[in-house]
């Protein structure tokens, strides 16, 4: 970035106007002398700011603190940021499931909606199931379609920059899917598209368990597992969208398939049937002898798995989340394996979002994307290059 200059009026008004807009949003109702303490600026430029935001819409007067009225003489003017200039869709599209969330520009979620979808669906049947979760969620909410600023989508698979899904063997029909340019005809504003575990690492770094951590690995646990990692705060994609594809490192040692790791018998599981894959947690945890040796093979392979993610970009913390039931019982065998190869073994947790992971993972990518228009002055955790 150039170094500032006399010639540079528009950067510095946008620099002025995104200092004047984060204050706005993190004070309760603030005065210009308020907004003249927090920022820096002086008077003159905080109210030529707010009156510019005000015209633009992202700003309202607010009304008196209880009290002041009573008080001879004129109030001071206080000002909010109006979270209701526009709204953000956050859609998770999984196996089993549809979901969506709605939140203002405040990022605080005003609505949710899910609905059940069959693994075998296919493309069309899941968009439009997509497509309904939507309406419903909009509807409940009072929020016209035009309101909306953004929209970001949680997905299997590894996806481009553009939304397409490259390769995406959980879904039926994913593979080589234009995502992001079919669901862009839905609506009349920017969808970002984003691998599954990416955007739950995203949301466990800005709501969940890793809040205080900028490096970290999401696990998204599964007879086929994949992880989303954090490093120094932002969002770790790799050259072609496929970091942390850890489920095919079996593949090097040509390992047992993931398909038979679970197996009581001598047919494989399903990787998506998770009442197939609870119910060998449940005999496990019964005693039955073949279910626990399933299980120790699972958790084996994950561990084993993990640790080689971990060993090579060396995170503060992992969270460990995803359908799988029974997760609690890979936390020690983690920690332990960890603890032998690594000089300062990360920390490791069960995600605090559970299910709600994608979907607010996808509703962060939105509201960052937003942030980059209002705050263009850095960038945010999950800018693409």
């Amino acid at each position: 970035m150039g170094r500032l200059t006399g010639g540079d009026p528009s950067l510095l008004r946008r620099i002025n106007s995104a200092v004047v807009l984060h204050a706005l949003r993190g004070a309760d109702a603030p005065t210009l002398t308020d907004l003249t303490r927090i920022t820096g600026l002086s008077r003159p430029t905080v109210e030529g700011v707010v009156e510019g935001l005000m015209e633009g819409g992202l700003v309202v007067e607010a009304a008196p603190e209880e009290g002041e009225t009573r008080r001879q003489g004129r109030p001071a003017r206080r000002f909010r940021f109006r979270a209701e200039a526009g709204h953000l869709l956050g859609i998770e599209i999984g196996p089993h499931r549809v979901a969506a969330l709605l939140s203002g520009l405040d990022g605080r979620i005003i609505g949710a909606g899910s609905r059940e979808v069959a693994e075998t669906a296919p493309e069309d049947e899941r968009l439009d199931r997509v497509r309904t979760v939507v309406a419903d969620v909009l509807r409940r909410a009072g929020v016209a379609r035009s309101n909306l600023r953004a929209v970001g989508v949680g997905t299997p698979g590894i996806v481009e920059a553009d939304g397409t899904v490259r390769l995406g063997t959980a879904l039926p029909g994913w593979t080589g899917l234009a995502l992001g340019e079919r669901l862009r005809r839905s609506f009349r504003c920017p969808v970002i598209v984003e691998n599954d575990a990416n955007a739950a690492a995203v949301a466990e770094h800005w709501k969940g368990a890793a809040t205080d951590s900028d490096d970290i690995v999401f696990v998204l646990a599964g007879l086929s597992p994949g992880a989303g990692s954090l490093i120094g705060g932002r969002l770790h994609r790799g050259f072609g969208g496929a970091a942390g594809e850890i489920g095919a490192l079996h593949l090097l040692g040509q390992g047992v398939t993931p398909e038979h790791l679970l197996s009581t018998t001598d047919e494989p599981l399903h990787p998506l049937d998770e009442q197939a894959v609870a119910e060998v947690f449940a005999l496990a945890r019964k005693g039955d002898a073949r279910a626990q040796a399933a299980e120790e093979r699972f958790i084996q392979r994950l561990v084993h798995d993990v640790a080689a993610l971990v060993l090579a970009i060396d995170p503060e913390l992992v969270v460990v989340g995803g359908w799988a039931a029974g997760l609690d019982g890979v936390l020690q065998p983690l920690r332990d394996e960890l603890a032998r190869f690594c000089l300062r073994p990360p920390r490791v947790v069960l995600s605090l979002l559970g299910e709600a992971a994608v979907g607010t993972g996808a509703l962060r990518l939105a509201l960052d994307h937003v942030e980059e228009q209002l705050f263009a002055v850095e960038g945010t955790v999950t800018a693409r290059r």
